[in-house]
């Protein structure tokens, strides 16, 4: 049960500090590109901050996408599966709470939910989340693989670099998920046009993580003998 709840905090802290920036500084990919960046660290930085923090007790995946990477790569078992994922979620529900109690309170509005950005289409910001989470998910698969070297030693930092990265070029598409927990939750605060195309933050990362874990495989360097 450890584990399972490390994700639910993890996942919290991921929501609450990632978006949180995003609704404080007003991320606008268009008009406030300073705010991008800003936002793109804090995401970084949550997922490094946690994966020292829980890595060590639940591999700290706080993202659907990854966990379903980690089950077609026989790392985790069904169940294993399943509870993150739900935890992850309630993780994610209680970090949009507290964020949308705080934004309640202030000036602020939204909850750094994610949609399509100006210009994009549906199917533009589908390929986004899948393409994205692809690159995420195959970082993620690489840099904690007992068979790829010392890597997995540095695997918080690198993961938390990627998804700094991913932010940055994603963020003007979909406000970036890669991540369907980090979406689902702000989205039933926010509403609108967020809770409508939120399909598109859930069916894209998983089918990026599907993706990631096929071409790990096909990559997949073979433990010495």
């Amino acid at each position: 049960m450890k584990k399972y709840l490390a994700e639910m905090v993890g996942t919290m802290v991921l929501v609450l500090m990632g978006c949180g920036v995003a609704v404080s500084l007003g991320c606008d990919p268009v008009n406030n590109i300073p705010a991008v960046v800003g936002t793109a660290l804090a995401f970084g930085l949550a997922v490094v901050a946690m994966a020292y923090t829980i890595g060590g007790i639940s591999g700290c995946h706080i993202n659907p996408a990854i966990t379903l990477g980690c089950f077609l790569t026989k790392r985790i078992s069904a169940k294993d599966c399943a509870m993150y994922m739900i935890f992850q979620v309630i993780g994610a529900f209680i970090g949009s709470a507290l964020l949308f109690l705080l934004v309640g309170n202030s000036s602020l509005e939204g909850t750094g939910a994610n949609d399509l950005q100006e210009g994009v289409t549906m199917w533009g910001g589908l390929i986004a989340e899948i393409v994205f989470t692809c690159v995420f998910v195959l970082v993620v698969l690489g840099a904690t693989a007992k068979t790829n070297g010392a890597t997995n030693n540095f695997a918080g930092l690198a993961i938390g670099l990627s998804l700094v990265l991913v932010h940055l070029v994603c963020i003007r598409y979909t406000g970036t998920s890669v991540n369907p927990a980090r979406s689902i939750a702000p989205a039933v605060f926010q509403g609108g046009t967020a809770l409508t195309n939120l399909w598109i933050f859930i069916v894209g990362p998983f089918v990026g993580a599907i993706l990631a874990a096929i071409i790990w495989k096909i990559v997949e360097p073979k433990e010495a003998e």
